[in-house]
C-alpha cells in the first residue's frame, strides 16, 4: 500500500513534465506549436484550462499503475517460487545474507523479471494508449472524442480495434519494458540480500 501511494504521489507531482514531454515529442518537423519547454507550459496553461490542462490523461495512468505493479510482482513471485521448488539446484543458490535461504541465480532473476514485465505491460497497455491519446488532446483532430478514460478506450477500440488500436506500439514498448523490469527485479533481489532481509 505504501509503495502504491508513493508511486501515485510521484506520478501526480511529475505528470505536468510528462505532458510537456509528450507534446514536444509529438511535434512534426515544420509544424512546431511549441517553441520549447517553457513555451509549452505557458500554452497548455493558457489554452487548455489552467492547471487541469496539465493533468489530462492522469486517470488512466493512476488506474493502470495498480494492475501493472500487481501483475508484475505476482508474476515474478510465482516464477521465483516455482523455479526454486522445481529446480533448486539448477536455478537457485544460497542467499548472501542467509545461506539457509535459496535465491534465484542472477541470470534467472533477469529472465523472470523480464517475463514479469512483459506480462504486466501486456495487461496494462491499453490504459497506456489511452493516457497518451488523452495527453495529446488538442493536437489530435478527434480530441473531442477522447475527453474521459472510458470514452477514449471505447473510441480507440471502435475506430482501430484491439491489435491496431489498444495494443498499437506494444512490441516497441517491450524493448524498453522487458530490460527495465529485468534489471529492476534483479536489483530488488540483490538489495534484499545486501540489507539482510532474507
Amino acid at each position: 500500500m505504501a509503495g502504491s501511494m508513493a508511486g501515485i504521489t510521484a506520478v501526480i507531482c511529475t505528470y505536468p513534465l510528462d505532458m510537456v514531454r509528450v507534446r514536444l515529442a509529438f511535434q512534426v518537423k515544420g509544424e512546431h506549436k511549441y517553441m520549447g519547454i517553457i513555451h509549452a507550459f505557458k500554452m497548455i496553461y493558457t489554452k487548455e484550462g489552467g492547471f487541469s490542462g496539465f493533468y489530462r490523461g492522469l486517470m488512466p495512468t493512476v488506474v493502470g499503475m495498480a494492475p501493472y505493479a500487481g501483475f508484475s510482482f505476482f508474476t515474478f513471485g510465482t516464477l521465483k517460487s516455482i523455479g526454486l521448488a522445481q529446480a533448486p539446484n539448477l536455478l537457485g543458490r544460497p542467499s548472501l545474507d542467509n545461506p539457509d535461504v535459496l535465491v534465484l541465480k542472477t541470470h534467472v532473476n533477469l529472465l523472470c523479471g523480464g517475463i514479469a514485465g512483459a506480462i504486466a505491460q501486456t495487461i496494462s497497455y491499453p490504459l497506456d494508449v489511452t493516457r497518451r491519446r488523452m495527453q495529446l488532446g488538442a493536437n489530435l483532430p478527434d480530441s473531442d472524442k477522447c475527453l474521459t478514460m472510458v470514452q477514449t478506450l471505447k473510441y480507440v477500440y471502435q475506430q482501430h480495434g484491439i491489435r491496431r488500436g489498444l495494443y498499437r506500439g506494444l512490441s516497441l514498448n517491450y524493448i524498453r519494458c522487458i530490460p527495465s523490469q529485468a534489471v529492476a527485479f534483479t536489483t530488488y533481489e540483490l538489495m534484499k540480500q545486501f540489507l539482510h532481509l532474507n
